[in-house]
């Protein structure tokens, strides 16, 4: 009986004892696709050289929504500054006629022009999530990298 615990416990050690140098000549590198062992600075370095391709993609897409936003805050603010001129004219009308049509004018261009902001910001806006999108894909960085999980924040159409 003790005979097989001593067997079984020198297998047991002699296992050990294969695995752990295998486990620890793999500590100063990982072997890729190529066979080539890369040294594990190499490692460290491609992943900072693809955390720092998808800082890039961010700050793309960041200039990019900023633009859009500049253009849609500038064409509501037309589109209101248009509206109070059209609104001050159709009241100096003589004829209760006259100034209902002339409002509602107002009303429908200011609606219209709104609308085509409201279009145009979230085309570009969609536009800079997609180049976002394909561009950190592309610089392969590890899982988690990228911040596209927070795209819901995003404003989506004012």
């Amino acid at each position: 009986m003790y005979k097989k615990f001593i067997v079984a416990g020198a297998s047991i050690a002699l296992l050990a004892f294969g695995i752990v140098p295998a486990f620890a000549a793999n500590t100063a590198g990982t072997q890729n696709t190529t066979g080539m062992v890369r040294t594990t600075s190499a490692v460290v370095a491609s992943t900072t050289t693809k955390i720092a391709c998808v800082g890039a993609a961010v700050n793309t897409r960041e200039q990019s929504i900023d633009a859009a936003m500049t253009t849609f805050t500038s064409a509501s603010n037309a589109a209101y500054a248009a509206r109070a001129t059209a609104l001050q004219q159709a009241y100096t009308g003589t004829t209760l006629k006259a100034v209902g049509a002339s409002v509602k004018a107002a009303w429908s261009t200011f609606s219209s022009s709104e609308k085509s902001a409201r279009k145009t910001w979230q085309t570009s806006r969609d536009a800079a999530w997609a180049a976002y999108k394909t561009a950190a894909a592309a610089c392969r960085a590890p899982a988690g990298t990228g911040d596209g999980t927070h795209a819901s924040v995003e404003n989506s159409g004012n």
